[in-house]
């Protein structure tokens, strides 16, 4: 994405809306137990950008910050309406981390790294081995 790309991003509620003109060229799989736990998933999809490329446009008071003390860079963020994960920045204050799940719109950057594999979930299995199905199987 160039810097007069613009994508955009919301929590499921739709109050709380934002805004990315960049990244830093980092779009990454987290396979980390607290970004398991936060997404509730085998994984979290996270996209790094600077600071001065991200604004929120609408719902910024409905949204909730929580920076674990014992991390050193985890935190998150979640619409107090819906609890949708929406972007955070990182507690190195460097970063904004953006959940891809939450963009509307295509960031014109995809996935290059798993990060933490050593600590993936036991049960994920890749993907590209499990039946894909167009919508919801019928029985």
């Amino acid at each position: 994405m160039t810097n007069s790309e613009i994508a955009r991003g919301s929590c499921l509620c739709g109050q709380v809306a934002y805004e990315i003109s960049g990244n830093l060229g980092i779009f990454q799989y987290c396979h980390c137990s607290r970004c398991r736990k936060f997404t509730g998933s085998a994984f979290a999809s996270n996209i790094l950008i600077a600071k001065e490329h991200f604004r929120w446009t609408a719902g910024a008071l409905l949204v909730q910050c929580f920076e674990p003390k014992e991390t050193k860079h985890f935190a998150t963020a979640f619409c107090k309406k819906c609890g949708s994960s929406l972007p955070w920045l990182g507690k190195t204050k460097k970063a904004i981390v953006i959940p891809a799940g939450t963009l509307d719109t295509d960031p014109s950057i995809r996935p290059m790294q798993n990060i933490f594999w050593k600590s993936k979930a036991l049960w994920h299995r890749d993907v590209s081995e499990l039946l894909k199905h167009d919508e919801l199987p019928t029985k």
